[in-house]
């Protein structure tokens, strides 16, 4: 994407004539000007978790689109998305680059909870805007230790409490398998699993497996939960691993009460290739409008959506929640740029990401945007959704939850 100078060039001559009383307030941090603001992010376009890379294409199709229109404020977005596939020391290597060499003025909507937790400390050091991380680990709403990072999805935790509650509430005599990927996002939602369950998670849960990212299958683990005698199971997986859980305890006969974590969820691209037929049953939460729900065929804000895509992203899988992320995502970036006004500095892109408000066209109805100074977690809720084979069809209504 590369911003053209010619429209601002009259502007800036007559400003080094004279520079006005306006002109004299406007502040300017690294990768800002009055012609551009440059954003960056690492994503993973290739290795396991793959199916994510959509999400950094949205956002730089929907920065098309506002630059289309004149940009932010009158500045055109610059946007540097660079593949770290989904490996930590990659993720390093590649956010240093956008620090040291780009200078970017925030790194937004980097993907991954281990591949963020690896330039965690090192963008709060360098006091870089680590914000609307796209990750749901609970970590990222910690002001106080980390006021340079901020998350935007609700948590894995909390998504964990919401299966524990349904649990307790419809299955007390559960027996819970889980298979969770064997880092921090795996355990975050096993945690808020455990935590939700109290006092009966001990006996409630009968066997608990992980992968690995460099693992080829989770076939085995299937097989190991099947073999426990669980009648829940709890995945918590990216896609790639979900697609495969799916499908395999479909082909070996094992029918458990299947809750899906939400991160994997997507219609075009996890359930659709490990088979409708095999999807059919699963639980899960949503806070997104899903594109193949046609509770929204007549939507306003699902309409505009399809013809951005139509238009600016027509690639893009129409099936896949992860552009509605990825677009929903950028759209809450742009309206802190324009908060932001003419203070294009680190510190107060902070400060307005803790100042927001919002009621975005793909947000399910009933759940908003809301940060304060001391809540960083921008969505509090959720509502329980069971696939049909064709669609997710919501039920029980809104679940607002706690942040931890």
């Amino acid at each position: 994407m590369k911003t053209s100078l010619l429209a601002f060039g009259a502007a800036a001559a007559c400003g080094a004539l004279l520079v006005s009383p306006a002109m004299a307030q406007k502040k300017y941090g690294p990768g800002a000007s009055d012609t551009e603001i440059v954003l960056g992010q690492t994503m993973a376009y290739s290795g396991p978790a793959s199916a994510y890379g959509t999400i950094g294409k949205a956002e730089a199709a929907y920065f098309d689109m506002i630059n289309a229109q004149g940009g932010v404020n009158g500045r055109k977005i610059k946007f540097l998305t660079l593949d770290d596939g989904y490996s930590p020391p990659k993720t390093v290597e590649q956010t240093r680059r956008l620090i040291e060499q780009d200078n970017i003025l925030a790194d937004f909507s980097s993907l991954g909870t281990p591949t963020d937790t690896a330039i965690h400390k090192y963008l709060n050091q360098k006091k870089v805007p680590h914000i609307f991380i796209a990750s749901g680990a609970t970590k990222w709403g910690d002001p106080q230790n980390f006021p340079w990072s901020m998350g935007w999805q609700p948590t894995y935790q909390t998504e964990g409490h919401i299966y524990a509650k349904y649990i307790l509430q419809h299955m007390p005599n559960a027996k819970i398998g889980i298979l969770y990927q064997d880092d921090d996002y795996g355990k975050d939602y096993v945690k808020g699993m455990v935590d939700g369950l109290g006092g009966k998670a001990k006996t409630m849960i009968v066997k608990q497996v992980s992968y690995e990212t460099t693992d080829p299958s989770v076939e085995s683990q299937i097989i190991s939960l099947q073999a426990s005698g669980a009648n829940v199971f709890f995945n918590v997986t990216t896609p790639k691993f979900a697609a495969q859980a799916i499908r395999k305890a479909h082909d070996i006969g094992w029918h458990p009460t299947h809750f899906l974590n939400s991160v994997s969820n997507s219609v075009g691209a996890v359930l659709k290739p490990a088979g409708l037929d095999a999807s059919k049953g699963l639980l899960t939460v949503e806070y997104l409008k899903d594109p193949t729900d046609p509770a929204f065929k007549n939507d306003k804000g699902n309409k505009q959506w399809l013809a951005w895509m139509d238009k600016y992203y027509p690639s893009g899988d129409k099936k896949d929640i992860f552009n509605v992320f990825g677009y929903s995502e950028a759209e809450t970036m742009v309206q802190v740029l324009k908060q932001c006004g003419d203070n294009l500095t680190r510190e107060n892109v902070m400060k307005q990401a803790a100042n927001l408000h919002l009621s975005l066209p793909m947000l399910l109805p009933g759940i908003t945007i809301n940060t304060s100074a001391t809540d960083w977690y921008p969505i509090k809720e959720e509502q329980l959704a069971k696939f049909d084979g064709t669609t997710w069809v919501r039920f029980g209504g809104v679940i607002k939850v706690a942040s931890k």
